[in-house]
């Protein structure tokens, strides 16, 4: 194959992926390195060993208390934590099925995920359990488990805490029903390992289709292993390594690159919840951190920090992420600092993560990079159903282990989220790209209607159906806005409706605050008197986004 001739030295073609479980990953790494430190944050560290325990507590509360059937889905919505890294190894431990959603979700999301999977638990952070409290009050769900953070950081701290972590009122919160984490841990026995198969459902993170109906990506344990493992072996993890966990773990790039892959190779993390460069670079200074995911936009404003040069940076052995190109000059300014190339990769939610990734020993600027282990992957034309030629731009297509078993209750979007040639069934990626004549693949575009903010995904159908929930909004048309800082922006198109009273920009823009996560908020409105229309009576957003980019 092309791509073999870039590949990195010492690193395998293939990889016998475990036949394993997630939580068998980390009994392996207890029996390993028990006294070796698994977590850090904000002062306080966390033996594996340690770790486990609170695991298999918590595993046994969920098991006699919950009573959690075998594949039961569970929402797990937190920021970065122990208690995040805890909740999800123990409701795997005990049979369960990780519904990670997005920390930044308002009420409006929070329950579409809900509704779609039927979870009767949620597991949540203190600061986001009110959007999560009017499913329990009204008996949606069964019980809400609230974790306050602050309860596993120093107390002494002496860099302080991000406001969200915060203590807030344990006693106030017991009142209004909920079940502190903290006393489910104290309050349960542990509970062994509920024997679970490799192919066996582990976690389904939410993604979006091309009409913005968030769906569900079904992995197995397997699928999980295979993008976590991979990873540690294509990056060639050393034994201690320590990583910088500052990508949310909600997300796929950072549950596999910040938690699953290096709680496999038995190293330490260093979490934090809320994303601070200068407090980023003295940890990586205090911590002797050793590895490092990000995304660009972190990079980009850990680079332009004045007092950068001022922090000991030399331990740093690889630094990367994806999401996003990282742009040249950003790029050439983390290689000043730290010696190291920024390797740049290409996943989706139906991956788990990456399936292209950049030869750790001659990387390309702004490249998905190459296939990686048993991934096949190609460029073809939706139009003409063919496999395309080097530097032809069409569709790339990806097969390989570590692709979903599908869209959660969604057999027909399953069915067109594949296509089948020479052969081989390929996942379409919906996003435009090229392979050069070396087997390296650039991304050019995307065929799907999708925003990229920051490296997050908005999808403008799913924005437009909350907007019409405002009783002022008659019509909504979301569009893409070029933004110097965020590459794009969510830009609202909107026709009011006819009220004695009508909203200002700000208003909506702050009603929108309310309802969904802040990188999918509309942060320019403009207000029209229609909205253009084919004849079939379907808004035309190419043209109002080809009339938006004149502009610019």
């Amino acid at each position: 194959m092309k791509q073999n001739r870039n590949w990195p030295a010492g690193v395998p073609k293939t990889v016998a992926f475990p036949k394993q479980t997630l939580p068998e990953n980390l009994l392996a790494s207890v029996r390993r390195v028990p006294s070796r430190n698994a977590l850090i944050f904000y002062g306080s560290e966390y033996t594996y060993q340690e770790v486990l325990k609170m695991v298999e507590r918590l595993s046994g509360y969920l098991q006699s208390v919950i009573q959690l059937k075998t594949d039961e889905p569970v929402l797990l919505y937190m920021q970065n934590s122990p208690q995040f890294v805890i909740s999800f190894y123990a409701i795997l431990h005990a049979g369960g099925v990780v519904i990670p959603v997005n920390p930044m979700s308002k009420k409006a999301e929070l329950n579409y995920i809900q509704k779609d999977t039927d979870s009767r638990l949620i597991i949540a952070g203190s600061e986001v359990s009110e959007f999560a409290y009017p499913l329990l009050i009204t008996g949606i769900i069964e019980q809400l488990i609230v974790a306050n953070y602050a309860d596993m950081t120093d107390p002494e701290y002496d860099l302080g805490l991000p406001e969200s972590l915060h203590p807030r009122d344990s006693d106030l919160m017991r009142k209004l029903g909920y079940v502190m984490w903290q006393d489910a841990i104290n309050s349960a026995y542990p509970a062994p390992l509920v024997k679970r198969s490799a192919s066996d459902l582990a976690v389904i993170p939410y993604s979006s289709g091309t009409t913005g109906n968030p769906k569900g990506c079904m992995h197995s344990h397997y699928t999980v292993n295979v993008t976590a493992v991979g990873s540690v072996v294509w990056h060639q993890f050393e034994e201690d390594s320590i990583s910088l966990a500052t990508l949310p773990m909600f997300h796929v790039t950072g549950m596999q690159g910040a938690m699953n892959g290096p709680i496999y190779a038995g190293g330490t993390l260093v979490i934090m919840s809320r994303w601070d460069r200068q407090i980023a670079a003295e940890l990586i200074r205090r911590y002797q951190i050793t590895r490092w995911r990000s995304i660009a936009t972190m990079a980009i404003d850990f680079v332009n920090d004045p007092h950068i040069k001022s922090y000991d940076l030399s331990s740093l052995k690889a630094v990367g992420g994806g999401g996003t190109a990282m742009p040249a000059p950003i790029a050439k300014k983390l290689k000043y600092l730290t010696g190291l190339d920024y390797l740049e990769g290409y996943g989706l939610s139906e991956t788990m993560a990456a399936t292209h990734l950049n030869p750790t020993d001659a990387p390309r600027a702004q490249c998905l990079g190459i296939p990686v282990f048993d991934v096949k992957s190609c460029i073809w034309s939706p139009q003409d159903h063919k496999k395309l030629e080097t530097n032809e731009i069409g569709e790339i297509l990806i097969a390989g282990p570590q692709i979903f078993l599908g869209y959660w209750r969604r057999p027909e979007d399953t069915k067109e989220a594949f296509v089948t040639l020479d052969g081989v069934t390929y996942f379409r990626t919906g996003d435009i790209g090229y392979v050069d004549q070396d087997g390296f693949f650039y991304m050019v575009d995307r065929l799907k209607r999708m925003i990229n903010a920051s490296g997050f995904k908005v999808w403008p159908a799913e924005v437009e159906a909350i907007l019409h929930g405002h009783p002022a909004i008659l019509e909504a048309c979301i569009i893409a806005s070029k933004d110097q800082r965020r590459g794009e922006t969510v830009k609202a198109i909107i026709v009011k409706n006819q009220m004695e009273k009508e909203p200002s920009k700000i208003e909506i823009i702050t009603w929108c605050k309310t309802m969904m996560a802040a990188y999918k908020c509309p942060t320019e409105i403009e207000f029209v008197e229609a909205l253009p229309k084919s004849g079939s009576g379907k808004v035309m957003w190419r043209a109002l986004t080809d009339k938006e980019n004149a502009h610019c």
